[in-house]
């Protein structure tokens, strides 16, 4: 059997195929961040999934496209962890870039973006993924993300910045003490994934005026230092992966067309797409 996961810092989406490309097994996880979280964590995780479980001895190639990847350390760190979880399968570990590249492929070059919990951006030909910008994590980088959103609110929240009208539906949803949010943004490994569930609250109140321009200034704060750097930019489209793009899209598309770019594909679950990839370009299913 194969396993296609792919694996953001909130959670990880699993299909296990069969030797002849059929699915076998569609699962989540927690997200295995190796940023975030002891790689000790991996195999608990994968062990308290019952079907996961009873297929540990039947998987024979393992692809993990996982967000805080893109080094060699926490690519080896990561692939020792399945490599014990999964004792027979030949296991491959990039970071989400490459699953967000794959799943936005559309037959011609474009820049690829992630906007989910984290944000990254790249640009694929097809075939080569080229990273001409660094990921900075959530604390002084993931521009657009859900994690930089969760900060725009609760820092609007707490220094008395938000409408009355917001301001009274933020206390009666959370009842929030500053007490906790502390707590849990400085004393909790999923930090980032905590900022980024604040986003419920913003998407319920998207057509409010002040959500809409928070927001379009943070999709366009990401365009100008994860996009606009490529030289390609104003040439091909810009395809982007993750729930923040696709309940924000168009505000994003209105960011861009600011700054006069051209947004292609947005899909919110990169994983189908990803498992087409590797069917066809991979696997060499028929």
């Amino acid at each position: 059997m194969i396993a296609i996961i792919d694996g953001g810092s909130t959670k990880c989406d699993w299909v296990i195929l069969d030797n002849s490309g059929n699915p076998h097994l569609k699962t989540t996880t927690l997200g295995f961040n190796p940023n975030i979280i002891n790689p000790d964590f991996i195999g608990q995780e994968i062990d308290k999934n019952q079907e996961l479980f009873f297929l540990k001895n039947h998987i024979e190639k393992l692809f993990f496209y996982g967000s805080g990847c893109g080094t060699a350390s926490n690519a080896k760190k990561v692939e020792t962890e399945f490599v014990k979880s999964f004792p027979h399968a030949e296991v491959r570990i990039k970071e989400d870039m490459t699953a967000a590249a794959y799943a936005a492929y559309n037959g011609k070059p474009g820049i690829v973006c992630i906007l989910g919990t984290g944000s990254n951006s790249c640009f694929f030909d097809g075939e080569k993924i080229r990273l001409d910008l660094p990921s900075l994590g959530f604390l002084i980088g993931d521009e657009g993300s859900g994690s930089a959103l969760g900060k725009h609110l609760l820092r609007r929240f707490f220094m008395k910045k938000l409408p009355t009208d917001l301001e009274r539906a933020f206390i009666k949803k959370y009842n929030l003490t500053i007490e906790d949010a502390i707590k849990n943004m400085y004393h909790n490994p999923r930090a980032n994934a905590y900022l980024g569930e604040f986003n419920h609250f913003i998407a319920e109140h998207k057509s409010h005026s002040y959500f809409q321009n928070m927001v379009f200034d943070e999709m366009k704060n990401f365009l100008e230092y994860q996009v606009l750097p490529y030289p390609e930019a104003g040439e091909v489209e810009i395809n982007f992966i993750g729930y923040i793009a696709y309940i924000y899209e168009d505000i994003l598309r209105s960011a861009a067309a600011d700054l006069n770019l051209k947004i292609g594909k947005v899909v919110q679950k990169p994983i189908e797409s990803l498992v087409d990839y590797h069917k066809k370009y991979i696997l060499n299913f028929n």
